[in-house]
């Protein structure tokens, strides 16, 4: 069965990259972004509760799903964060859309932070689901980080090793991190896995190495310049972490991101259950805080 059947099909001609989204609703506009190594297929059991009251855009970042994948650059600006917000912020211009929420997860909370520092006037509020800011992540590493976050310095290697040997399995690399992500007992939608699976392609593997590879250098570099000019997350922020996943038992994941707030007081937030998989591990808990969130 298709997921997010229900939801229309738009691609969107974005300075030149073609950007692919699934809508529904109506209401105040609401940008769904996914994660590593997903697509916005990971949304089908929030998104369609959200579309009750909003207009639900649920996007495929660069690299991923749907959408282009761009050509590599030399310094990984193809694939930083920026670029990234940039597809987004021209998406919802194109749709109509001025001024919106935005919720992320994982690689597309990065996103969703890139939003909020360089499209301030654009984003009303913004919800990261299990991430804390990568500029801080890369300041604090440490023997547990090292071993449950190793993709991050394996696909940010400035090679072609990780296509290589990704490429010979992907669909093994791709479900096996499924697995390791997520709480004990988590079951994913076979059609949603599917559908991972199927645009998980040569390209695809390649230019999501890239978000990686971005990630440490560029988007690093970038996240550091915000940082020392005083820059922060200007709107309401709501943070949600899973409760047997990483980022609860290495940080306080709402004390660190009040650092990164022009107000801590807009920072809220609470731990899920399950692990790092939120809008699938625990669909109606997730839907809920989102919810209260976005209708306060």
């Amino acid at each position: 069965m298709p997921v997010l059947e229900d939801f229309e099909t738009h691609d969107v001609d974005v300075a030149g990259v073609r950007v692919r989204a699934r809508v529904a609703g109506d209401g105040p506009p609401v940008l769904l972004l996914h994660g590593y190594p997903q697509t916005s297929a990971m949304w089908h059991l929030v998104a369609p509760g959200l579309a009750a009251t909003h207009t639900v855009v649920a996007a495929d970042l660069r690299g991923y799903g749907g959408s282009d994948r761009p050509a590599s650059t030399p310094d990984h600006a193809a694939y930083g964060k920026r670029a990234m917000a940039a597809d987004q912020a021209g998406l919802m211009r194109a749709l109509g859309h001025e001024r919106y929420a935005v919720v992320g997860h994982d690689r597309g909370a990065r996103v969703a932070h890139r939003l909020c520092l360089d499209h301030p006037d654009a984003v009303s509020r913004a919800a990261v689901l299990d991430i804390v800011p990568t500029r801080h992540v890369l300041t604090h590493v440490d023997l547990e980080l090292a071993r449950t976050y190793d993709h991050w310095f394996f696909l940010a290697q400035h090679n072609d090793l990780p296509e290589v040997l990704i490429g010979g399995a992907p669909e093994h690399w791709l479900r096996t991190k499924l697995d390791q992500w997520s709480g004990p007992g988590a079951v994913f939608d076979a059609d949603a896995v599917a559908e991972y699976v199927r645009c998980f392609d040569p390209e695809s593997v390649r230019g999501t190495t890239d978000d990686y590879r971005a990630g440490l250098t560029v988007d690093l570099a970038d996240d550091d310049a915000d940082f020392a000019a005083g820059r922060r997350v200007a709107c309401p922020l709501l943070v949600l972490w899973g409760a047997a996943g990483l980022v609860g038992r290495a940080y306080d994941p709402l004390e660190v991101w009040r650092g990164y707030a022009a107000d801590p007081e807009l920072v809220t937030g609470e731990a899920v259950e399950g692990g790092h998989f939120l809008p699938e591990e625990a669909p109606e808990a997730t839907l809920a805080a989102l919810r209260a969130f976005l209708t306060t």
